[in-house]
């Protein structure tokens, strides 16, 4: 799709004189979405977005002056023009509710007319999509000192313009002129730090945007006295309108869900406070509980096996919450995190927490993974498929089982550009190991973890009651029925049983070495971690037959009933590998705070597993987000309330082993007392 100013006039359809134009009239409609486009851009650029959504909302669409069919009129000098003439454009359209969005330089005109606007109505919500908040510095450089192919490199470099455009001398230069007048308009703009609007705002930032990252996107939340939420959307800079498949129904859940609820009268500006605002989720729940709305799933994250238990067959919860034998390596993950205790650390002016990590040269926006959980589907239809959108959402990464019911490719077109990792049980045939690392590297997996503490399958005393396996009943092997290695192995005239039987016979191996892992290290260039470690041993041999990170983990207590658990074994191997191989930890994680033990024992990053299954039983993908925001927003406010502004403050002196409890209530309340314990941070890390 064309972004460009110069596209052509708007369809006569949608022509309307001055500032706005309608692609697709909906006389039925029952919300309108005013969208501002970005600098150089047109009212044209949302025309595929309007097509996609549906019949109850109808798409307005910005038109700046100066170009296209107002070519003749000059640009505007400053946002707070272009605010003011869309302002009194709106004055006679205030028969349905009104949302805003605004797409990069867009989203501050759109700020600025909702300021407008209050004054006299008002907006149901403000999307701001690419663009960093209004009273931050968004360090844009002077374009009349850009030269005309530094420009052009620098509009290749973030898309939204397709090749044959820019090889187009007539419309380069248009595109130029516009470019370098909006931003001088762009240069203009000032905004108190104070300024806010009454309506919640709506945060949508792409996973690859190379111009705005979360920590800049997140300001947006100073700036609105309504609760401000963020989506993460697949896609660089323009994936708000080069994919309207994804971001129109984003948009259309919001508009709806917020037309469901009842009318209520704007709640007066807080008082200027220093205490810590409460998070988003917190926020939002305890203001829904006002008009007698509470929360479909449990915010309790430990509550979420039994709520799962009364929705899910027997079998698939012996599959997903059993454990090995008597499941006492289970209990003691849990024991172990049980048994740390945080001692939280007091003003530390910890107003916004700084959540993100680099892992492998790629930065994550929190030290949470999803698990591979193997064979979804049990849980809900749409299994890996429902996860994978769910992740993309909360901006969490996700890594694929092998066993997934769902095929890579598939699970990798619903995480779009949202960062994914591949989980390998490696084959015993070798081609097909070989294949699906193909694979994985095709479809834009940033790493691969193997497993090797599954050569043999467990004693899972629920499973074996219920006679239950679901790969046997052909769920958990897409990855392998669609698989040409895989298929070139089986007999002419495969059934479905005999499909089965094949995949049972080369799925995992039970006679892998050391050598092996060397093998996978020269098959692929990504990096290469090893899961299911828990000896400092391993640790130091997997690093040196070529892994570049460990997961310390015991499958979930799946495997070997007796075992130590992954938190004591944790500092052990990150002794073994020093501080700068990246270590994760697995199993057991279920709460903010066990993260934050997790990190001040060693970790860089966790992995989190059958919660997230929970809630995928009881609501699918809504069930999965509902889940990892509760995460994330516990994981926020433990950082904040033990004093962290960031993962780099988390170490070892958040920690006090259980028994040390009743020492330190009788010590001396001195920084040397507190100095023995450890400090808070962990520069050496990270």
């Amino acid at each position: 799709m064309t972004n460009t100013a110069t596209a052509g006039p708007a369809s006569p359809a949608g022509r309307t004189t001055g500032w706005i134009r309608t692609p697709h009239p909906r006389p039925h409609a029952r919300a309108r979405l005013l969208c501002f486009p970005h600098a150089g851009g047109a009212a044209n650029a949302f025309t595929a977005l309007s097509a996609a959504l549906p019949e109850d909302i109808e798409l307005l669409a910005v038109q700046y002056p100066g170009r296209q069919d107002r070519r003749a009129e000059p640009c505007a000098a400053d946002l707070r023009e272009l605010a003011e003439g869309v302002a009194t454009a709106l004055a006679s359209r205030s028969d349905l509710p009104l949302f805003l969005l605004g797409h990069s330089m867009g989203a501050l005109v759109a700020f600025e007319t909702a300021r407008l606007m209050e004054e006299h109505g008002s907006v149901a919500r403000l999307f701001v999509s690419a663009a960093r908040p209004p009273a931050q510095d968004w360090e844009e450089p002077d374009l009349t000192l850009v030269g005309d192919e530094e420009l052009v490199a620098g509009l290749r470099r973030l898309g939204g313009i397709p090749e044959p455009l820019l090889r187009d001398p007539e419309i380069v230069a248009e595109v130029l002129r516009l470019l370098r007048a909006d931003h001088r308009a762009l240069l203009r703009h000032h905004c108190a730090e104070g300024t806010a609007v009454a309506a919640p705002v709506t945060v949508l930032l792409a996973a690859a945007d190379p111009k705005n990252s979360l920590e800049q996107m997140a300001d947006w939340a100073r700036h609105t006295t309504g609760g401000q939420d963020l989506v993460t959307l697949s896609g660089g800079h323009f994936s708000l309108v080069e994919r309207p498949g994804e971001s129109g129904p984003i948009l259309t859940h919001r508009v709806r869900e917020d037309l469901a609820r009842p009318a209520r009268a704007p709640a007066p500006a807080p008082e200027p406070t220093e205490e810590q605002p409460l998070a988003d989720l917190v926020r939002e729940i305890l203001l829904d509980g006002l008009e007698a709305r509470t929360p479909k799933l449990p915010t309790d994250l430990t509550a979420l096996e039994a709520a799962a238990r009364e929705v899910m067959s027997p079998e698939a919860y012996a599959y997903v919450a059993g454990t090995a034998g008597s499941g006492a390596t289970g209990r003691a993950g849990r024991e172990a995190f049980d048994r740390l205790r945080l001692v939280p650390r007091m003003l530390r002016g910890t107003r916004r927490t700084d959540t993100s990590v680099t892992l492998f040269g790629q930065r994550l926006p929190v030290p949470v993974l999803l698990a591979p959980l193997a064979a979804q589907q049990v849980a809900h239809p749409e299994g890996e498929s429902a996860t994978a959108r769910a992740a993309a959402a909360a901006g969490v990464p996700l890594v694929l089982s092998t066993f997934a019911s769902r095929t890579l490719e598939e699970v990798a077109e619903r995480a779009g550009d949202q960062p994914r990792w591949f989980q390998l049980y490696l084959p015993s045939d070798r081609a097909v190991g070989e294949s699906l690392v193909r694979r994985a590297e095709a479809s834009g997996y940033s790493a691969i973890v193997v497993t090797v503490d599954a050569t043999h399958l467990g004693f899972r005393p629920a499973e074996l009651d219920h006679g239950y396996s679901p790969f046997l009943r052909g769920t958990g092997i897409a990855n392998f029925t669609g698989d040409p290695a895989f298929r070139a192995g089986l007999p002419a005239g495969a059934d479905a049983t005999a499909t089965v039987l094949r995949w049972a016979q080369i799925s995992t191996d039970p006679t892998l070495t050391w050598a092996d892992l060397a093998w996978l290290r020269r098959l692929t260039r990504l990096p290469l971690l090893v899961k299911g470690i828990l000896h400092p041993d391993d640790a130091r041999l997997a690093v040196e037959h070529g892994a570049d990170g460990v997961v310390v983990s015991t499958h979930g207590g799946r495997q070997l009933d007796g075992s130590v658990s992954a938190p004591d074994a944790l500092p052990g191997v990150r002794a073994a590998v020093g501080p700068d191989v990246p270590v994760l930890l697995d199993s057991g994680i279920r709460t903010g705070s066990d993260v934050v033990k997790a990190l001040a024992l060693g970790a860089d990053a966790v992995l989190y597993g059958r919660p997230y299954v929970y809630g995928l039983a009881l609501d699918g993908r809504r069930g999965v987000e509902h889940v990892l925001r509760c995460l994330l927003t516990d994981l926020g406010l433990a950082l904040a309330l033990t004093g962290c502004a960031s993962l780099a403050d988390v170490g070892p002196g958040l920690l006090l082993p259980r028994e040390h409890v009743s020492t330190y209530a009788l010590a001396r309340t001195t920084s040397d007392t507190l100095g023995s314990l450890g400090t808070p941070e962990n520069g050496d890390r990270r």
